[in-house]
């Protein structure tokens, strides 16, 4: 089987369609797969949120010429837009959509959900995607089958978590496989780094200046001086800035007092809200959206409970509701029904909604991974490749107390260039709450001296012609005109493009279709012989079955039987298996209707 991996050359280089950050990072692995002095097994690719992680991971098996990569992710729905990614059926598959291969042949991808592929599904396959709860648990099909050498690449999309022990259980079994991890942080919430050294990573600054992810400022609400009561004594205390930053450092229990008590956390809602409208105004969209996380069940409540007293538009989605509860926040958020959405640890990793712009924080961070997660929920851009657009701005807003500024010490581990970045991003300078602002702003600028290239794509447009049917020849020459279409075109005698199939899902489509044309079959033969398919005159067994089921599963046992399967196996069929039934489905039929009529 030709392997695309192997022998095409992806459009990479110069493609306008593939991003910086993309066409480096894609370079990075290149060189390392290719140098025979790389001896480590595991590297790492930091990329920011809405720089097209994605796209590179459908890249990387190129870099290595990879014979079979299995490609995980930490859960379903990223798992699901990494198969759509791969997936030449789909109209957004990334090697279509951004030109990287100039039309089939495709790399065959497959992904593991449940029993839908099999193993004869995995060996057709270039690349497999699944999440890794796929691959977790004693006696788990996949790790129990599947050779040693099955595998030579393994790429971890949110990567900081591959050093959990099921994803090092995942690696041990395939050891001669090499393993990039993919991540926009390479810290667990655990605080454990990612695995293996970091063979690129993009700063966040270079991507807000190439209009990649949001232009963001920090709103800190730092108070002259702030009164509190310890429980245990009851006496009142008055502290000045430099006091409550000391505490919330290093007292828990008072970072928790300063997101939870109501003074302070109205301190926040308040500002959040006031940026909101800011925003609003300034950009003339009223779609934009505040999310901010909350520390419990009962503290979203407290949060949504402050802002619809201020008017607003406020939801909460929580592990504890149920799921249906939870979609219909959710899409209540996408229908724009919404101005505020408060979650805990909910919408972290893949969650993609560009019109939130203001981040509240309201609870407490033990490192930087869960609070870059969070804050990268308001980094995507809502005009793209647009640096400096006015629609392009975050706000994050935040008590001095509660210590979030710390959580940029770890971005150490990023560049020089980040650090210096973060350093504006998120001051810790003192405020005179008599101020008539009210909060210490700070917009991050460039330093002098920065090497960093920034090009504009000033051509990238979206613009929607209707073809009408009374003038379809003079928008035809307008499109001509425009250098959309060829010059040459002619509408009748374009040749039509078959939608491209992979081998997996046309199994798939076999089994799935084969239960409706059995019970159609059956429905059909009883019809014919004037049998009411609701009676219950062929149930000899007196089991209460009908006679659509009876006849049904007559038909289903000599399907099963022809192919040497048991009624339990059917996820299992092969495509020879389904293409020997498709052609044997008369008789199996006439030797049900044998068995249940007789001679008949």
């Amino acid at each position: 089987m030709t392997n695309p991996f192997q022998t095409r050359q992806p459009n990479i280089g110069g493609n306008r369609n593939i991003r910086t950050p993309q066409r480096e990072a894609y370079q990075a692995l290149v060189n390392y797969a290719s140098n025979p002095e790389e001896t480590e097994r595991e590297v790492g690719i930091v990329l920011p949120v809405g720089c097209g992680k994605s796209g590179t991971i459908t890249l990387a098996p190129f870099a290595f010429r990879s014979a079979r990569t299995l490609v995980v992710a930490p859960g379903v729905p990223i798992a699901g837009q990494l198969a759509a990614d791969f997936n030449p059926s789909n109209q957004g598959m990334f090697y279509q959509k951004c030109q990287v291969l100039a039309g089939a042949p495709y790399p065959e991808p497959v992904e593991i959900r449940g029993t839908t592929a099999n193993r004869a599904d995995l060996d057709d396959a270039h690349v497999v995607i699944t999440n890794i709860q796929q691959l977790q648990g004693d006696g788990n099909r996949w790790l129990q089958t599947l050779p040693a050498d099955y595998f030579d690449l393994i790429l971890f999309d949110e990567g900081h978590h591959s050093v959990a022990d099921s994803w090092t259980v995942l690696k041990a079994r395939f050891p001669n496989a090499k393993i990039v991890n993919f991540s926009a942080t390479p810290m667990r919430a655990d605080g454990q780094i990612m695995a293996g050294r970091v063979l690129y990573s993009y700063p966040i600054f270079r991507a807000i200046q190439e209009g990649y992810v949001k232009r963001l400022k920090a709103v800190q609400l730092n108070p002259r001086t702030l009164r509190y009561v310890r429980r245990d004594g009851g006496a009142e205390i008055e502290v000045g800035l430099a006091e409550v930053r000391r505490l919330g450092e290093a007292d828990a229990d008072f970072r928790r007092s300063i997101v939870t008590s109501t003074e302070t956390l109205n301190t926040i809602v308040d500002a959040s809200i006031r940026e909101l409208d800011r925003l609003r105004a300034e950009t003339g969209e009223s779609r934009l959206k505040i999310i901010a996380s909350a520390l419990n069940f009962e503290h979203c409540r407290q949060i949504v409970q402050a802002y619809v007293a201020r008017g607003r538009r406020a939801g909460y989605v929580h592990s504890r509701e149920d799921g249906a509860a939870n979609q219909r926040v959710m899409q209540q958020l996408e229908n724009n029904q919404l101005d505020v959405i408060v979650q805990v640890r909910k919408l972290g990793e893949g969650f993609d909604h560009p019109y939130l712009a203001v981040a509240a924080v309201f609870s407490i961070f033990a490192n930087l991974s869960p609070f870059v997660q969070f804050v990268g929920r308001i980094m995507r851009v809502i005009v793209q490749n647009a640096p400096g657009h006015v629609l392009n701005q975050g706000v994050v807003v935040f008590h001095a107390g509660a210590n979030i500024a710390r959580q940029w010490v770890d971005f150490q581990q990023y560049s020089e260039a980040d650090q210096a970045y973060f350093d504006q991003l998120l001051p810790l300078e003192g405020l005179d709450p008599g101020d008539p602002q009210g909060e210490r702003e700070i917009m991050p600028a460039p330093r002098a001296g920065d090497d960093v290239e920034v090009r504009a794509q000033s051509d990238v447009q979206l613009e929607e012609i209707h073809l009408l049917e009374e003038d379809e020849a003079a928008a035809i020459r307008l499109l001509q005109e425009r250098g959309i279409i060829a010059g040459d075109f002619d509408p009748s005698r374009q040749a039509l493009q078959p939608v491209p199939v992979t081998k997996v899902a046309q199994r798939q489509a076999m089994r799935d279709g084969l239960d409706m044309r059995v019970r159609t079959e059956a429905a059909r033969v009883l019809h014919q012989r004037g049998i009411n398919p609701a009676g219950r005159d062929l149930d000899r067994q007196r089991l209460g079955r009908d006679n659509l089921i009876v006849l049904k599963a007559a038909i289903d046992r000599h399907v099963n039987a022809i192919v040497g399967r048991t009624s339990r196996q059917r996820h299992e069929f092969t495509r020879s298996e389904l293409d020997q039934i498709e052609t044997n489905f008369a008789g199996l039929v006439a030797d049900a209707e044998r068995e249940v009529f007789g001679g008949n």
